[in-house]
């Protein structure tokens, strides 16, 4: 097949990777949110929630990274840029962005803004985000009342910020940044405030740049400098110098009001959001640059403010707080020198007037015209080459709709992408002189991980509620990174097998509040789908990739047979394995009736490990016949979980129910009894995971595996009946003595298929409009009941947020829509289509009498997920619900947030409103549903 040439941006990627140029040193690796994470949380019982709050993190120094508003940072976090800002109503200089802690929220943590991922490159040569900032004061107060307070409880929705009534009237500020690199150490930045209210309003504007604070935990760590340098012509210039970076410059608009004296029209006012109505001010070339406006101080703690301990400095991490907010002069450093710096910018805005800052970080102190018509013409090069890049990604997707919401999950796919740093051993013990951590943490949150190290770019589920990794996120999040950007997604997958992340003993890290926890183990499924997307979009497979993964994904397999599976049944505990709150009882503690669980989750994962690890090993066999020999043990291993999953008898463990034709987790009694849990969730449906097909074209090149196979078939009949068999016509001059054979195997047989989906596809019990639920919809007029000693345990359909405090609150798996499970069960309905074939039909929706295959089930299950975004035949998005704003305004309606999860009745978002991660695989949806619809 012809591929295209590469576009300037492919070519930047290959560039990177070939260490020719590093273009993703520069990137938007600062976070939404550092404090109140585990990281920076020092307290004698671990409430990392209340140590270090919103409040404090004005003022107080981090020791593990940085956060900001929408900024970029150099690949190891010493340099920092973002956006502060302040409306001259404001209690406080805006930041950083606000929400509400895990104990504050009625449901868990909650960010209170709203802003917008819209665009962004793999190798970050163009980046561009939105933030729409409030005129009136921001309602700090009135929203921790909120949370709690005001009679509110868990069967009430979140308070949001738009709930206050703050934006009523457009009274707010449009702040835009959009990024460009002119080369891998030269980065342009475009600032564009719009004022979208009906009346003037002004804008205290103050781009930041700092350095993280790596001095005062190590007094062998030299301190870096930022200072005012000489001005040029009509820019000013700040200069950086850390003994790391070397030395960078910031070229500065003049911090000088500049007005646009056009007016917009109405019919510019009126255009979408997209449009930037408004017009831009030009660079003042009248205007002599200046040290005016430059802002000087340390990012230091004010130990004074926070703990009545003199400041060895006046000048410290709040100075900018103080200067602009309560008028004290003194706060910044006269001598225009420190380790935090901003620029100035006071603007006044009339209604729908759009004024623009340009600014410049570069490695060069003698650009010529650094912000004239070469920015401009990098800015639009730069965008045009985005275009082209997403355009050759996806060249079927030609619905404007369906390429906005693709465009903008990519976009928060790129954003997520996070410095992360933590150090297990140093936190536990505390640093020199600084940090004296109280005894207790020695033995309590990840003390048994003190190999873990972690000092790289992480992709994030959500960069202000989940600030950290997540390993069974990551898995998902790489299926669209590999599309974007494969060694990127290799790197993902490939670091959480490292000796400085998996533990001795196999385990992968779970995440940073319990690195012990364990989730799902659906990193060999990830390893094995990113080898094959890059392999069909470039050609040629990674093997060497494929080959170090698949030995340290032996280890955590390993420690799973070794763990998790008590009694050598071959079926598995694990514990809540990611779905939180979906049993009766809190499977990650010791059971209220002794005894433990026997999960149907936790086997049915086990089994599609197996045939994750046995597609594998095959694919490695081609070119080296030892792994034959590991396939034949995955395949083995592989027959007896299936056939435990399925066994009925006395003995068996009895995970099939026969009578209501489902898969049930079973209660194993300390009298060793067991007794089936008999809901209707996710954990029935996922046996369907574990399936894949043997092709006899496979088989023939690898003899020494298909002769082990078929012996096994032969003598071991009754293991088999999970190896569904398909006898095929022999091909033009093939021995028609010889029986060729196609094999599918599955925990699913074909006929215990139909009674599964029967359930799965019914509109009043899994079947939503947006997507498969979590829990059968028949929970609500039947609920789950277990008594135990007089106290009832209950399990009722919840479409929306959770009642209960299990897990913490925003996490509900008792009734919602989530994204990844329903692509693995897509994935699975394509490969049973593609060993079935078209005779093998069911009702979808079931009982409406029309018969599909299941190919097309799967098809309609991703339109279904992808109509979640969509405007529907009203203009309305599921996603947003009710809210008028967001379905109506034309400045709100085709921004995009993609949830954690989603109302089971109604598709409306829930829980993370930017957990671009594993939400973010509608891109890959979107992608694949146009190419098929393309290539009928």
């Amino acid at each position: 097949m012809t591929r295209p040439p590469l576009t300037p941006e492919q070519i930047r990627l290959q560039e990177h990777q070939t260490q020719q140029a590093n273009w993703k040193k520069w990137g938007p690796y600062l976070s939404e949110r550092q404090w109140g994470t585990v990281r920076e949380d020092y307290s004698e019982s671990g409430s990392a929630w209340s140590y270090f709050s919103h409040e404090q993190a004005r003022s107080r120094a981090y020791r593990w990274g940085e956060d900001g508003i929408l900024g970029i940072s150099d690949d190891r976090q010493l340099l920092c840029f973002a956006m502060s800002m302040w409306n001259t109503h404001d209690p406080i200089l805006k930041e950083r962005f606000f929400g509400l802690t895990g104990n504050e929220g009625n449901h868990g943590e909650d960010v209170k803004e709203y802003y917008f991922y819209l665009d962004s490159t793999p190798t970050h040569s163009y980046m561009k985000a939105l933030y729409k900032y409030p005129q009136a004061e921001y309602p700090y107060e009135r929203l921790k009342q909120a949370g709690w307070g005001d009679g509110r409880d868990r069967s009430d929705p979140e308070f949001e910020l738009m709930d206050t009534g703050i934006f009523e009237g457009d009274r707010y500020f449009d702040v835009q940044v959009e990024y460009a690199k002119a080369d891998a150490e030269d980065v342009l930045i475009q600032i564009s405030v719009t004022n979208r209210g009906s009346e003037t309003a002004e804008l205290h504007l103050l781009p930041t740049l700092w350095f993280r604070n790596t001095w005062s935990w190590d007094s062998q760590t030299p301190k870096p400098t930022i200072k005012a340098s000489l001005t040029s012509g009509n820019v000013s210039i700040i200069e950086t110098s850390h003994p790391e970076l070397g030395k960078q410059w910031f070229y500065c608009q003049p911090p000088t009001a500049v007005r646009s004296t056009a007016v917009p029209s109405d019919a510019d006012q009126n255009e979408t959001a997209q449009s930037n109505p408004g017009k831009w001010i030009d660079l003042s070339s009248q205007s002599l640059a200046t040290t005016a406006g430059l802002l000087f101080t340390e990012n230091e703690t004010n130990k004074e403010k926070l703990f009545e301990v003199a400041n060895p400095s006046p000048y410290v991490k709040d100075a900018f707080h103080r200067y602009v907010v309560d008028g004290d002069k003194s706060a910044v450093n006269p001598a225009q020198t420190g380790t935090k710096s901003a620029v100035h910018y006071h603007l006044t805005l009339s209604p729908g007037e759009t004024q623009q800052i340009r600014l410049r970080l570069a490695d060069n102190p003698m650009l010529n015209d650094p912000l004239g018509s070469c920015f401009e013409e990098t800015f639009q090069l730069r965008q045009q080459e985005a275009d082209k890049f997403y355009h050759q990604l996806s060249p079927f997707v030609h619905n404007q709709d369906l390429s906005n919401v693709q465009r903008q999950a990519f976009a928060g796919m790129m954003w997520c992408k996070q410095y992360y740093l933590y150090d297990v051993s140093t936190w536990l013990k505390g640093d020199p002189n600084t940090i004296t951590p109280p005894p207790q943490r020695k033995r309590g949150r990840n003390c048994h991980w003190h190999h873990l190290d972690s000092q790289d770019i992480l992709s994030m589920p959500d960069t202000w509620e989940y600030p950290w990794f997540a390993a069974w996120d990551t898995a998902f999040h790489c299926i669209p990174l590999a599309m974007l950007d494969a060694d990127f997604a290799k790197q993902q997958l490939d670091v959480m097998t490292r000796e400085w992340y998996m533990h001795p003993n196999g385990q992968l890290p779970a995440y940073e509040w319990a690195f012990g926890d364990v989730n799902p183990p659906v990193h060999a499924w990830a390893t094995w789908r990113v080898y094959k997307i890059e392999k069909k979009m470039t050609g040629k497979g990674d093997r060497l990739f494929l080959e170090r993964l698949f030995q340290k994904l032996l280890l955590n397999f390993t420690w799973w047979v070794n763990r998790k599976d008590t009694e050598g049944n071959n079926v598995f505990e694990g514990g809540f394995l990611g779905l939180d709150n979906i049993g009766v009882f809190d499977r990650s503690k010791p059971l209220p009736t002794g005894g433990r669980m026997e999960q149907a989750d936790g086997t049915s994962w086990m089994a599609m490990y197996c045939l994750d690890m046995l597609s594998i090993s095959l694919e490695l066999a081609l070119e080296n016949p030892v792994y034959e020999d590991m396939a034949t043990k995955f395949f083995e291993h592989f027959i007896y979980i299936a056939e435990a999953m399925n066994a009925t008898g006395e003995n068996a463990v009895q995970l099939w129910d026969e009578e209501d034709g489902f898969f049930y987790d079973v209660l194993h009694m300390p009298d060793m009894s067991r007794v089936p849990i008999k809901i209707r969730s996710l954990v029935g449906l996922m046996p369907l995971y574990a399936i894949t097909t043997l092709e006899p074209e496979l088989m023939e090149r690898l003899p020494g595996f298909n002769e082990r196979l078929e012996w096994f078939e032969a003598n071991r009949t009754r293991l088999c009946r999970n190896v569904t068999t398909m006898e095929i016509e022999p091909r033009p001059g093939d021995d028609p003595n010889v029986c060729r054979k196609r094999r599918m195997l599955s925990v699913v047989r074909p006929d215990k298929l139909r009674r599964i989906l029967a359930k799965m596809l019914k509109p009043h019990e899994f079947l939503g409009p947006t997507g498969i639920r979590a829990l059968s919809r028949f929970h609500a007029d039947h609920p789950y009941t277990f008594d135990v000693d007089g106290t009832i345990y209950r399990v009722d359909y919840e479409p929306a947020e959770s009642s209960l405090g299990l897990f913490g609150g925003n996490s509900n798996w008792r009734g919602p829509v989530w994204f990844p499970t329903n692509y693995l069960l897509i994935e699975s309905l394509q490969r049973y289509h593609h060993f079935l074939g078209n005779d093998f039909k069911i009702e979808c929706p079931y009982g409406s009498g029309d018969e599909m295959n299941l190919w097309d089930v799967a098809t309609k299950l991703e339109q279904r997920m992808i109509g979640t975004f969509l405007r529907d035949e009203n203009g309305c998005r599921p996603v947003y619900g009710n809210n008028k704003t967001f379905q109506d305004n034309p400045h709100w309606r085709d921004y995009i947030l993609f949830y954690e999860y989603f109302n089971g009745d109604t598709g409306e978002g829930l829980g993370a409103s930017h957990q671009t991660g594993w939400t973010g695989l509608v891109a890959k949806l979107i992608h694949q549903c146009c190419e098929y619809s393309a290539m009928e």
